[in-house]
């Protein structure tokens, strides 16, 4: 068994001369912290700026950049554009019931209320220093040596661990565990959102006093996004970006991600483009069109998922493709 690990991991490492063995006893022996690129041991990224308040810009910015663009090739005229349009120009002139400054003024108020929100929810960064970094990796090395242990036994996790359990913990602290923290928010903003949208739904007095109002774009376009009612913006959007947050045990700086990410892509999926060319419509089925449909009258009661993905839809059986559209319109024709 151990010539396998070897076989498969490579060579053992080499830790230095103060680390002659990862378990020493009780504790674990790790060589000095290698930081990756993307991190930063700044207490805040910004001087003067603590990073609970990039937080709270972050998504804001990302909302009115992303949707100027957006609006600048509404505007542009290119021809090239129109073959990935879903709607023409002039249909979001002729069916919306919202105008643009109705709809600038209820996306400010929903940014106004997510930023109170926040300053009294998000918390500052605990310290940021090389030795705090240091003791949290030897405290997951220790939970890493009990897990490993009780599952390849004593013997033979003991060998792994001296070969691997450096590497392990210095790629666990800096990358698993922060991908799948990141992932999880993502899971529970999609879960918080498509059980809360779909009620708004089914409950007539939910549509008709609330969430109706995001419904009088029947042509999305990237600024009216997050065209809500109140209520809805407050509870739908914003609780559930705070709960995500609060339940993966997201640092701030990854918070930071998560807000800017999540507004990006809801800002995408109300484009009004199929674009094949959009990192965020590739990332999953859950784009552009397929949000559109949700906003058509045949695809109303459809297509509820938001933002990341279509997991729900398709295991609760609310899932519309442009192919089911054709289907029932053709056995409409036929009948």
């Amino acid at each position: 068994m151990h010539e396998l690990f070897r076989n498969f991991f490579g060579g053992p490492l080499t830790l230095n001369s103060t680390c002659p063995s990862f378990v020493t006893g009780e504790s674990v022996c790790l060589p000095p912290v290698k930081i990756p690129f993307y991190f930063s041991l700044r207490q805040n990224i910004f001087d003067g700026v603590p990073d609970t308040y990039i937080a709270l810009a972050a998504p804001v910015l990302a909302y009115w950049l992303l949707s100027f663009v957006f609006y600048c090739l509404d505007i542009s005229g290119w021809r090239w554009l129109d073959k990935y349009r879903i709607h023409e120009s002039e249909e979001v002139k002729s069916r919306n019931l919202a105008t643009p400054w109705e709809v600038a003024r209820a996306v400010l108020l929903q940014h106004a209320t997510q930023t109170v929100l926040g300053l009294a929810w998000l918390i500052e960064s605990p310290e940021i220093s090389v030795a705090q970094c240091q003791s949290e990796m030897e405290h997951l090395g220790r939970t890493l040596v009990w897990g490993v242990r009780r599952l390849l036994g004593e013997e033979t996790g003991m060998k792994f661990l001296e070969l691997r359990g450096p590497e392990m913990t210095h790629w666990l602290y800096w990358w698993g565990i922060p991908a799948i923290q990141i992932l999880f928010a993502l899971f529970i903003v999609d879960t918080w959102q498509y059980f809360l949208h779909r009620l708004m739904h089914t409950n007539k007095y939910l549509y008709k006093k609330v969430h109706s109002v995001h419904h009088r774009l029947y042509v999305p376009y990237a600024f009216g996004a997050l065209y809500n009612h109140p209520f809805e913006g407050f509870l739908l959007d914003s609780v559930g970006a705070a709960l995500a947050e609060r339940i993966s045990h997201l640092s701030v700086r990854q918070t930071i991600f998560l807000f800017a990410f999540s507004t990006c892509k809801t800002v995408d999926d109300h484009c009004g483009y199929s674009l094949p060319f959009d990192p965020f419509q590739m990332m999953s089925g859950n784009n552009a069109d397929y949000h559109d449909i949700h906003h058509q009258a045949v695809g109303i009661k459809s297509n509820f998922s938001q933002p990341f993905f279509v997991h729900w839809d398709t295991l609760l059986r609310t899932r519309m493709t442009r192919e089911d559209i054709q289907e029932r319109r053709k056995k409409i024709k036929t009948t």
